[in-house]
């Protein structure tokens, strides 16, 4: 348990560094996400060719993987255009919206009766959002971007929990990215329809971005996600992955100076975020405690 724990850390430490990229990188929102996951996917089938890991499916427990891909392509549409639409900060504190759903989606798609311990402190995170930022009309296209991001993220680690023991977590990294970049090439058009752009290609320095968020922040920080799921609860994934608001947001005061624009209401608000996964860590590290004992 404290292995998945420091990978599910580790994995939102680097998550935290998507949010400076997704401001830095000029491509559109759409067309970001979509050379992330074709980066990512060929990333993966070069280290395939040395480890052997990924595995051929059969078509039936393919297509699933490659729905979870798609959900998770346009949880990251979403996330960038909020980054776009508002600001990095905003984005990043949307996204604490996990915790919330998480309390609420676990239990209806998984089948079992709300924890109120969850449901508790999925509020306390909306609390901490509402008190950064209380709905600003200024920034309502990217708060909509960014509550809709957060609840695409939501369903994707619950539905993933499914799969996690039936397969590795390399060949389940390969099929969902992979997947998530075949379904954007249907919504990518469509997207561009609504959001025309000048230009399809990255330059020099958007791709040497793209390339290290593909094998940094995607490929190796999705890969300790799912391996970290195999011993922790979807809930604990998501309230956990409301950290990233923290280390991104950090990052954006460092490179952006984003910290001018706001109040103390955010510094009450990213506490009360801080505490919630405190609390739930904690809560987890005392139940692994009792299992070992009770063993």
């Amino acid at each position: 348990m404290k292995k998945a724990l420091l990978q599910l850390h580790l994995s939102v430490f680097l998550a935290g560094f998507t949010g400076v990229l997704g401001r830095l990188i000029t491509v559109n929102e759409s067309l970001l996400v979509w050379y992330r996951m074709f980066f990512s996917a060929l990333i993966l089938l070069a280290i395939s060719m040395f480890t052997k890991k990924i595995k051929l499916l059969h078509w039936k427990k393919m297509l699933p993987l490659i729905g979870i891909g798609g959900i998770i392509a346009l949880h990251w549409v979403t996330f960038y255009g909020s980054i776009k639409y508002a600001n990095i900060s905003i984005a990043l504190v949307c996204f604490s919206a996990v915790g919330f759903f998480s309390s609420f989606l676990d239990p209806l798609i998984s089948n079992r009766k709300p924890i109120m311990t969850e449901v508790l402190l999925g509020m306390l995170v909306m609390l901490g959002v509402y008190l950064i930022f209380h709905f600003d009309q200024h920034f309502r296209t990217g708060i909509i971007f960014g509550i809709t991001s957060a609840f695409l993220a939501t369903i994707f680690p619950i539905l993933n929990k499914r799969f996690v023991g039936k397969h590795d977590a390399d060949t389940i990294t390969f099929y969902e990215i992979g997947g998530g970049w075949m379904v954007l090439n249907f919504v990518v058009p469509v997207y561009l329809m609504f959001s025309p752009v000048t230009t399809y290609l990255p330059n020099a320095k958007d791709l040497f971005w793209l390339l290290f968020m593909s094998l940094f922040c995607t490929v190796l920080a999705f890969n300790l996600s799912v391996r970290a799921l195999s011993k922790v609860s979807p809930f604990t994934v998501n309230l956990t992955f409301n950290l990233e608001p923290v280390y991104g947001i950090l990052l954006a005061f460092l490179f952006y100076n984003e910290h001018k624009t706001l109040g103390p209401s955010f510094y009450a608000g990213i506490s009360i975020i801080i505490l919630t996964v405190v609390l739930q860590t904690v809560k987890v590290w005392r139940d692994s405690g009792a299992q070992k004992n009770n063993n």
